[in-house]
């Protein structure tokens, strides 16, 4: 059961114009430039450094994929992949090891995400992840009652950093009536060449194609409605310089290429749903009063 704990933030004005509002509606994201500054995103990136060279190699050499690889990599890692759910946990990128098992570059230079709790877990993300400004943007996008449910810190790793296949975000994060937002942080300037996101504009307005179900220590991802993913003659770039929050709406289709510049293409997230909407008891992240899930604000209210 989840905790109806949550951060509340009451706004002295709104964040958004009206206009901004209504164009976060009609196209399904927004696009806000200079949201962090260069020293929040100088800080978090030392952060992300210092958890991996802290990562245990011998341990655990989780690959992160989509496509084809993905279900593969589900059967070996899905203890690891589902326990890092609660906790701070370093996945590979698929061409970081060589037919031998052996890293073709620095442990550093191999990560393609850490996931998926740093918001809470650790205090620099924690820092980063809260704040006033986040929850009157918040609120401004018609969350309530925001829930953070999971971040995850995106490498995109330079020459070996892997697509992401289209897909919405509403299907790893039902609610009833579907609310989830995902908060898009650019680190690094997001260009064609190092893997930015693709979006179809208005996409938002299709029905969700997926849905990504846990029962027990199994998950998966079945096919609810065959309407085709968008072709790139419909979809469009996100070119974002570094500093620059994209928000946008969980049923929006969206996807990157593969990085094939010599630079990394650093990004955060956060999936953030509303506690007014009846989360979805089968998601596979799921939190209890022992761990609750909490919103933007640094001011806990009891609920």
């Amino acid at each position: 059961m989840v905790a109806r704990n949550v951060y509340s933030w009451v706004m002295s004005k709104p964040f958004l114009t009206q206009q901004q509002q209504k164009s976060f509606h009609q196209d399904g994201y927004i696009i806000l430039p200079n949201f962090k500054s260069s020293a929040e995103i100088l800080e978090i990136k030392k952060q992300a450094q210092r958890i991996v060279s802290s990562h245990d190699l011998d341990r655990h050499r989780a690959v992160f994929a989509t496509g084809e690889q993905k279900e593969e990599c589900q059967d070996v890692f899905q203890q690891y992949y589902l326990d890092s759910a609660n906790q701070i946990s370093c996945f590979f990128e698929e061409k970081a090891f060589n037919s031998n098992g052996e890293l073709t570059q620095p442990l550093e230079q191999s990560i393609n995400k850490i996931g998926h709790a740093v918001h809470d877990l650790d205090p620099v993300f924690k820092v980063f992840s809260h704040g006033e400004k986040l929850a009157a943007l918040a609120q401004n996008l018609g969350l309530t009652q925001p829930q953070i449910w999971q971040s995850m810190y995106i490498f995109k790793q330079a020459k070996i950093g892997g697509k992401v296949d289209w897909h919405q975000d509403a299907s790893f994060f039902r609610t009833d009536p579907n609310s989830v937002i995902t908060f898009w942080f650019a680190l690094d300037d997001a260009t064609l060449e190092n893997g930015c996101l693709w979006i179809e504009k208005g996409g938002h307005k299709s029905p969700l194609r997926q849905v990504f179900i846990r029962q027990g220590d199994i998950t998966q991802l079945h096919t609810v409605n065959d309407m085709p993913w968008p072709d790139m003659d419909s979809a469009e770039p996100v070119e974002v310089k570094a500093g620059t929050l994209v928000c946008f709406h969980g049923h929006l289709p969206h996807y990157s290429a593969e990085n094939t510049s010599d630079k990394a293409r650093h990004a955060y997230t956060l999936h953030v749903t509303d506690g007014a909407a009846k989360y979805a008891r089968d998601n596979w992240i799921q939190r209890d009063n022992d761990f609750p899930v909490c919103g933007f604000s640094t001011k806990r209210v009891d609920g």
